[in-house]
């Protein structure tokens, strides 16, 4: 499989990771758009939000508490975003399940 994401939890790829599970890996995004931008990605491959299935609830429960877990970690307590892009249209770039987490300023909304 050529996809970055899995090169990166199989450590082909240097990643600065910031939370780390059996089944969830958390790391800096290369080019970040906001002062806080951490990619959060199930171990397991996972195309994208419309390819989770009921065997992949657990998974999506362990995300969505490291994501609480990471917000804390960097002191996120102000507010922060979350967001999962889907298919082409939707702004997803790489195939594989992935949620954002944006902070560390003052988000706008809607986006620009």
């Amino acid at each position: 499989m050529d996809c970055i994401f899995c090169k990166i939890i199989n450590k082909e790829i240097p990643s600065t990771i910031v939370w780390e599970s059996d089944s969830v890996l958390a790391f800096k995004d290369v080019a970040p758009a906001a002062p806080v931008h951490v990619l959060v990605i199930p171990k397991k491959h996972i195309t994208d939000i419309t390819s989770i299935t009921g065997e992949d609830k657990e998974i999506v429960w362990e995300i969505h508490e490291a994501i609480k877990k990471i917000a804390s970690q960097l002191e996120l307590g102000d507010g922060f975003r979350v967001v999962v892009n889907c298919g082409a249209d939707g702004g997803q770039t790489v195939g594989h399940l992935h949620y954002h987490i944006l902070g560390g300023r003052k988000l706008q909304w809607p986006p620009g």
